[in-house]
């Protein structure tokens, strides 16, 4: 098995929105706003290479939605999906898998392109992983979260004959190599990949933690459904990472990658932070 990092570019969210409660005179101080109180954010994806699969773990924004819909966002950023497959080796037709933790725009935007009028798979080869109760929370959406569930993301993969679903059960296999942590804070049934590499397990956290600095345990998002859910949930997963030794692998840090955990006087904390390829 090897692993990589694919980034997919920046985009930008409201500082307050990604810290909820927590004071700007705190927060500012792990991710400094701009003048318009956004702060810059990853979309950080990870591909799997596993025997004869080439597994792709989320795939961004995409680039398909009108210049209304991104000027929200203010991308930016070299790095693209494309251009981060290739530094490795690989294209977007090599793809055998594509694993979406959720259905929020900036984790499957990238999994369907337009061809002329059509709004077709961008992964053509790929069988499209998710599971029924997600997929049915996130096409028939509630009013708060409706505007993260772009249907052009996500009812073309269905209509491709391409999607496939998982069980709803905690620690199922998806490799030998590769189980399936179920949580529900964040929004209902996301998926988070645990994986043993090289005597290690590595835990992509997706928007349970989307950065090193929401490690914090009353540090959640105010786009989280169920935060009292999100927090019992980070306090799970932050003791069970610290004494079994996880490697924490971030989708959404501008800056760090991985980490692992120390428990200091204050709590569970950030230990030391490299990139995967150092592992």
């Amino acid at each position: 098995m090897k692993l990589y990092t694919i980034d997919t570019g920046f985009f930008k969210l409201d500082g307050g929105a990604m810290f909820g409660v927590v004071p700007k005179t705190i927060w500012n101080k792990l991710n400094p706003a701009d003048e318009n109180n956004l702060c810059s954010w990853a979309m950080r994806c990870l591909l799997i290479e596993d025997g004869k699969r080439l597994i792709l773990v989320d795939n961004g924004i995409g680039d398909k939605q009108d210049a209304k819909f991104f000027s929200h966002y203010y991308l930016h950023g070299d790095a693209t999906l494309d251009k981060s497959l290739a530094a490795h080796g690989f294209h977007r037709d090599d793809i055998t898998d594509v694993f979406l933790t959720h259905l929020h725009f900036d984790h499957c935007g990238g999994s369907i392109v337009k061809q002329g009028d059509k709004l077709v798979p961008a992964f053509k080869n790929a069988t499209y992983w998710s599971n029924a109760d997600h997929w049915k929370w996130a096409t028939e959406p509630n009013e708060r979260e409706k505007a993260s569930f772009l249907k052009d993301n996500i009812l073309p993969i269905q209509e491709s004959g391409q999607l496939k679903f998982l069980d709803h059960q905690d620690g199922v296999s998806f490799t030998d190599n590769f189980s399936v942590r179920y949580v529900n804070g964040h929004t209902d049934a996301m998926m988070l990949p645990q994986i043993n590499y090289k005597g290690k397990t590595i835990l992509y956290m997706a928007d349970l933690l989307p950065s090193i600095g929401h490690i914090p345990i009353p540090y959640i998002m105010a786009y989280d459904m169920f935060p009292l859910t999100t927090l019992q949930e980070k306090k799970s997963f932050l003791k069970e990472a610290l004494d079994k030794q996880y490697i924490l692998f971030f989708e959404h840090d501008p800056v760090n990658e991985c980490c692992t955990l120390q428990q200091t006087d204050k709590g569970i904390r950030a230990n030391e932070t490299f990139k995967l390829k150092d592992l």
